[in-house]
């Protein structure tokens, strides 16, 4: 019986073509992933261990207010230059580099800011020479120039400076939390840092500068130490923690740093080697029904063979066990091809995550054994598991019955039980969703249930497809009769002889379209909700903030009130609220100003009655804490502890314009983050220009990187600007599940000529021409496919509609909006996958020699 499954896997290789493309498809989908996984582990842990290759020791001072009245008057920490030289007179000791951290966002030469949407990734430090009289600093090899020695120069990292502009000798403008300041670059550097190389920028300045800018003078963030060669590290971190207070300093060895940074990086990474496994399961998934389908009907093709082996003594286990092993040998090569293609996956994934700003370190592919056993077992499982039914299936029919018939009409008890499965799980699921779109929070426990009511769902309706084939693909048979005659008549026939065969091949493509459809529909409706919630309630036509996020000072707001144009400029400012249990933020603005600046609609009271103690609640918050007009309650405001008597005098629409309660200006803003306001929303006077009125508004705030001036479409576009890139993506990775499901469309239609070869003969024999036999196999392929397209599509649009309620906590204004343009894309797609499905399969068709094939068995 193994001779005999491996004579029918090289007599049948061309039968088996497509199945073998889409095992190697889905196997390289995951060995790619885990490859890339583990080579962008280990390139993140190279890159983290290259930069602190010399670090031996590391101490880390946790920072700290210069008073402890005021925290928002700098910082300071407990590491002192004394303390840096008694580190530096250590035995042991070969260098000692004392560092202080902070953030800087600079502006190209064009002026745009670089990376200021992620500025916490936009690093500062200082420049240490290795020896108090030395000139280079060893962590930052130069490039080009020297490093930063005076207050008036700084360098930057070798990338950022070409990204910018910069070249040596030219005035580089930035910003850390204030005006925009000017140095001179005088050199740039290379550095190994992940956040630098992901993306990021470096900023470096001389000692006395850094500490000027981001902390206080003679005090530093950390200190890292260099060993001479031959000193045990573990003791010259102990000799050193010995130097050094307990409060707020901690000393670490530079390889328990390592390791712990490693650790992070690991953590840091999982998510996308988890996330694109998901993706390479529904690519195997989809692939299941291709490999299901290739048996089932290579089976029914060599009935004959199988009831001889059954007259001359086989069992029907070993009838089982040699298809069994026909699918394992063939899964077994299969997913050796696809490991091998997988490699190249995983090669070229880093470079185009790159395009898209990923910042990943280069480094070699990392081949573990066990991504090549996990490759291997899955593949073969996958092609075993998928073969299974069809062999309990070959190993039923009696002798007799397959030697008087090489085809047969599934039975119809068959076909009942399994429309009754169907229904168990798809009515369930139904019923589940409709629970779902009732609810109207997110939470964990929801969303479980929604993904099993998604579950259920799709799975009954897989099962039910060969009874919804039939209604559906009659219409469509409708249609195709009407327009092209005898060819449309014979492709709804075709398409309808076998249901179970038309359905799988159908379930694959329904399976894509589905997802692709039901992401896009919530994408979609996301994108528009959050463009809604962007500006509602917003009359100002511009509003400033920090890209920081460390506010904005109210002196600021003074000057952009004097800029020409403007007819209005309010200062906004935020901080925590505790009523009767719930926490909130409240907005903080001078009344009569804020009335110009949004559009609040009041159920009762108005902001004309705000004033101190005094206080307007959101509709949604008044809800939540049983509070009304008039109502009195005592309140926490900011993270002090600030209990008050605050009364109620207002209701209004929650709205995005402000949060979730109002009160005035002298009531929040001491208790905002750092004494400062959050934005300032700017309204224009009638007739100005805004271009103009925006650069005047700019140059009032000193031209500053930090600080963004947006316009209600820059809101909107920054709100919901993530939603395509998210779908795009998506669409990438769901990518290989169609391009399966194609490959399914292609093996059933040319197994199904094969099926077919002496009706066709007889077909051409009656008179049916080349384009005729051409014209029906493409017909047959677009209605199979249209048939999974329509399915796919309703499917994805009804658990996007159920589960788009669970978004109503978080998006007030979510409701199902349908891209009625991508859905049309995708009816398209499924036609365009039908036609072109065909292609093959319709030419072989119609090369077929009519004399042999009449004769054919």
């Amino acid at each position: 019986m193994l001779r005999t499954a491996l004579r029918n896997v090289f007599a049948h290789t061309a039968r088996l073509l497509m199945t073998v493309l889409a095992v190697m498809l889905g196997v390289a989908f995951v060995s790619g992933t885990l490859v890339f996984g583990d080579s962008v582990g280990q390139a993140l842990r190279g890159a983290s261990a290259e930069n602190l290759r010399d670090v031996a020791v590391s101490v880390q001072a946790e920072p700290r207010p210069v008073s402890d009245d005021a925290a928002d008057e700098g910082r300071t920490t407990a590491l002192t230059g004394k303390l840096v030289d008694e580190i530096r007179s250590v035995p042991g000791v070969r260098a000692v580099h004392p560092g202080v951290k902070g953030t800087a966002t600079l502006a190209a030469e064009d002026g745009r800011p670089l990376n200021a949407d992620n500025s916490w990734q936009n690093l500062a430090t200082n420049y240490t020479p290795d020896s108090p009289h030395g000139e280079r600093d060893s962590r930052f090899p130069l490039v080009s120039g020297r490093g930063p020695s005076a207050a008036g120069e700084m360098a930057l990292d070798r990338r950022t400076a070409e990204e910018a502009g910069y070249h040596i000798g030219d005035t580089v403008r930035f910003a850390t939390d204030g005006p925009a300041l000017t140095k001179k670059l005088v050199g740039t550097v290379e550095t190994d840092d992940p956040r630098v190389t992901a993306g990021g920028t470096l900023a470096l300045f001389d000692t006395a500068t850094a500490q000027r800018l981001f902390l206080a003078p003679d005090r530093f963030d950390e200190v890292t130490v260099a060993s001479a060669p031959g000193t045990d590290e573990e003791r010259l971190t102990h000799r050193v923690r010995a130097l050094l207070p307990d409060d707020g300093i901690t000393v670490t060895s530079g390889t328990r740093l390592a390791d712990e940074q490693a650790e992070q990086i690991v953590k840091s990474t999982a998510w996308l080697t988890r996330l694109l496994l998901v993706f390479a399961g529904i690519a195997l998934f989809v692939g299941v029904f291709l490999i299901a389908n290739t048996f089932t009907m290579l089976i029914a093709q060599r009935s004959r063979e199988t009831a001889l082996l059954r007259a001359v003594g086989a069992a029907r286990r070993q009838v089982v066990r040699a298809v069994l092993a026909e699918a394992g040998i063939l899964g077994l090569i299969d997913s050796a091809a696809g490991f091998a293609l997988g490699l190249g996956i995983a090669a070229v994934l880093r470079p185009l995550l790159d395009v898209g700003g990923a910042g990943l370190p280069d480094g070699p592919l990392v081949i573990s054994p066990s991504t090549v056993a996990w490759s291997l077992a899955v593949g073969v499982g996958v092609t075993v598991l998928a073969a299974w039914l069809p062999s309990r299936k070959a190993a039923k029919i009696a002798p007799v019955e397959a030697l008087g018939s090489v085809d047969q009409a599934p039975p119809r008890r068959g076909m009942v039980l399994r429309n009754s499965v169907g229904g168990l799980l798809a009515v369930p699921g139904v019923l589940i969703m409709l629970y779902v779109s009732t609810l109207d929070d997110g939470a964990e426990t929801n969303l479980m249930i929604a993904m099993c009511g998604a579950v259920l769902t799709m799975t009954g309706l897989i099962v039910l497809a060969p009874l919804l084939s039939r209604p559906l693909i009659t219409l469509a048979g409708a249609l195709t009769t009407r327009l092209f005659g005898v060819s449309g008549k014979l492709a709804r026939e075709n398409a309808l002889r076998n249901p179970r065969r038309t359905a799988a091949t159908a379930s694959a493509l329904m399976i894509g379209l589905t997802l692709i459809t039901g992401m896009t529909v919530a994408g979609n409706s996301v994108r528009t909700a959050l463009e809604r919630e962007a500006v509602s309630g917003l009359t100002a036509d511009y509003q400033v903030s920090n890209a920081g996020y460390d506010g904005i000072e109210p002196a600021l707001g003074r000057k952009v009130a004097g800029v020409p144009g403007v007819a209005d400029a309010t200062p906004v400012a935020t901080a925590p609220l505790t009523a009767r249990g719930a926490d909130t933020t409240v907005t903080g603005a001078d009344p009569r100003q804020l009335g110009h600046v949004t559009a609040l609609h009041f159920s009762a009271g108005s902001l004309d009655a705000l004033g101190p103690g005094r206080i307007a609640l959101s509709d949604e918050l008044a809800r939540r804490t049983g509070l009304s007009t008039g109502d009195t309650f005592r309140g926490t405001l900011g993270f002090d502890d600030d209990r008050r008597e605050l009364t109620v005098v207002g209701v209004y629409r929650q709205t995005h314009a402000v949060e979730d309660a109002v009160a005035t200006t002298a009531d929040v803003l001491p208790h905002a983050e750092g004494g400062k306001f959050d934005s300032l929303l700017v309204k224009a006077a009638p007739g100005t220009d805004p271009s103009t009125l925006e650069r005047d508004i700019r140059t009032a705030l000193g031209n500053s990187p930090l600080l963004r001036v947006q316009d209600k479409e820059q809101l909107t576009k920054a709100e919901s600007g993530e939603i395509d890139t998210m779908l795009n993506m998506m669409y990438g990775l769901l990518g290989m599940a169609v391009v399966i499901a194609v490959l399914g469309v292609v093996n059933t239609l040319a197994m199904s000529v094969f099926e077919r070869t002496r009706e066709v003969g007889l077909l051409r024999a009656i008179g049916l021409d080349d384009k005729g036999v051409r014209r029906m196999v493409r017909l047959e392929s677009v209605v199979i496919s249209l048939f999974g397209a329509v399915l796919g599509i309703g499917t994805g649009t009804f658990l996007a509609w159920a589960c788009g309620s669970l978004a109503g906590a978080s998006l007030s204004t979510y409701e199902t909006v349908l891209p009625w343009g991508r859905l049309g894309l995708f009816l398209l797609l499924g036609l365009a996958i039908g036609v072109l499905a065909a292609i093959w399969p319709a030419r072989r068709a119609a090369r077929l020699n009519v004399l042999r094939a009449v004769n054919s068995q």
